[in-house]
Order: structure tokens, then sequence, then C-alpha cells
């Protein structure tokens, strides 16, 4: 059985690969380019391609079974996924699994949410098999905040206190290959949450405790100013108004989930998902030893 993997360099998609491999399936991987030497172990095949172009996309999917969906937040987000999408219905492949975002149909004027909403409804009346990935805020997405952590000495990320719904990227990437390895999972969606929420001052303390000095929380009081800091920083102006859309959506209509939905995601993985008080650990001793 034989996999393509889209996003396959980053952070899902590099955990997934060496997932599917573990689980003795069949590798291609969808790239933009050439990757270097080493990115990927010698069992993966490399698909040139982009999912602007349909036709590198078609040439990538001959010979494939299933298509692990994942495109990045890029302008023209829909047109990528739907085009995907419909190339592996056209193909005639076995299954799709497609990571999309933990209540994407609830923020939809957030751009990147309403894309990733409306892929999902194509997917589910399109007739070919499917599992949809609804993962909460990536753990993973703290590592570029060593910096401000260690230098400044604040969490700059405005999470308000009501509670985030996060996920390790590793769990992402062991249900991601069981939907794609094992019967089962056909026509279902599902939450991929911790049972540790994220809030502003929760993540203060936790990187009080594990960097073992005292970090503030910067609040969550101005978004024109959170999404002016995103701009000067080099972020193209979409992006940013894109995060801090959602951001301040998490903010103001909450972004939490239930104790239900965190244990049928640890039933789903086998065990207790990662926390992310644990990630944070994992990073501060990362950091210090580097």
């Amino acid at each position: 059985m034989k996999v393509l993997v889209t996003g396959a360099t980053g952070t899902v998609g590099s955990e997934l690969v060496n997932e599917l491999l573990q689980r003795g399936a069949q590798v291609r991987a969808l790239v933009r380019k050439q990757p270097k030497a080493g990115t990927f172990p010698g069992a993966v095949e490399i698909a040139i391609g982009d999912l602007t172009d349909p036709v590198s996309v078609a040439e990538a999917l001959q010979g494939v079974d299933k298509l692990f969906l994942l495109n990045g937040n890029v302008p023209d987000e829909l047109t990528q996924g739907l085009t995907a999408y419909g190339l592996a219905k056209k193909t005639g492949l076995k299954h799709v699994t497609y990571l999309s975002v933990f209540k994407s149909d609830e923020f939809l004027d957030v751009p990147h949410f309403a894309a990733k909403a409306m892929i999902e409804e194509v997917i589910r009346v399109g007739g070919m098999p499917y599992t949809i990935l609804r993962p909460g805020y990536f753990v993973q997405n703290e590592r570029r905040l060593e910096p401000v952590l260690n230098g400044m000495g604040v969490y700059p990320i405005p999470a308000g206190n009501q509670g985030w719904a996060v996920v390790d990227v590793r769990d992402i990437a062991v249900v991601a290959t069981k939907s794609l390895t094992e019967a089962g999972h056909q026509g279902k969606t599902y939450d991929l949450v911790s049972s540790e929420m994220l809030t502003g001052p929760g993540a203060a303390a936790t990187w009080s405790k594990v960097l073992g000095k005292k970090i503030a929380y910067a609040g969550h009081g101005d978004f024109d100013a959170f999404e002016a800091q995103l701009r000067s920083s080099g972020m193209p102006s979409w992006v940013a108004y894109d995060i801090r859309a959602m951001f301040q959506g998490y903010v103001d209509r909450g972004f939490s989930n239930t104790e239900e939905q965190a244990a049928r995601f640890a039933a789903l993985l086998g065990h207790q998902p990662r926390t992310y008080s644990s990630y944070a650990a994992e990073l501060a001793k990362e950091w210090a030893a580097a």
C-alpha cells in the first residue's frame, strides 16, 4: 500500500512519513523541489510538484493507493485543496485523510478555517472514502518562541483565559497513520485534542517552571497592536490578519475542548495524548543543552 503525502517536509508531514514507514507502508512525498540529502529516509519516493500545478499533482498520484492531504495557509488554500481532492477522486484512490482544524466550521470569519471547512464538506459528499482530522493548536508552534521566552522573559501569544485545545504533532501522525493503514476509519471525523488546554497565564506559569525564571504573560487586550507586530516581523499582511482573526476568535468565542473529546482521542491513540507542559519541558531541556 502506497501513500502520497503532501506537506511532507513540514512539521506534521515529516512525522507522518516516519510513522507510515514504521507501519510498513510505502511513501511518496510531494515536494516543490528536490530535497537535500537526508531529508527523508531512503525508502521514500520523491515526487516533484506543487498543489498549484494540477499536472504535477496528477502525475504524483499515479500508482498510489491513498492520499494524506495537507495544504498550508496560503491565499489559494481552497483551490489547492479542492484540486488535489478532485484529482485523487479522478484517479480512483482508495482513501483520503484530510488534515483540517478543530472547530473549523465555528470560525468561518478566519480565512484559512473557512477554506478547511469547505474542503471538509466537499470531501464528505464527494464519494471517495475519507477520514477528516481536526487538530487543536500545535504545541510545536512554541518552538519558535525561544528568543522571546529566554530573551525577554515574556510569553507573547494572546491565548486568553478560557483555554485553547492543543495537540502534539507526534500524536497527529499516529492517528493519521492509523487512518491510512487500518480498517474502521472510513467516514470518520476525529477531534485531536489533549486533556490539558492552553491559557496565557497558564503558559507563562509553565514556562517559568521549566525555564527556572520568571516569565510574564503579555496579555490579550490589543489585537490591533498584535497584528501590527506580526507585520513588522516580516509576516505578509494577509497572514498577519488571518492569524490575528484566529487568535481573537479564540479569545472572544473560545477554542476549548471537552473531557469527552480528549478521552476519545486517547482511545484512538491507545495512550494519553501528550500535553503542553510535557512538551514545554522537552523544549526547555533541548534549549539548555544547546
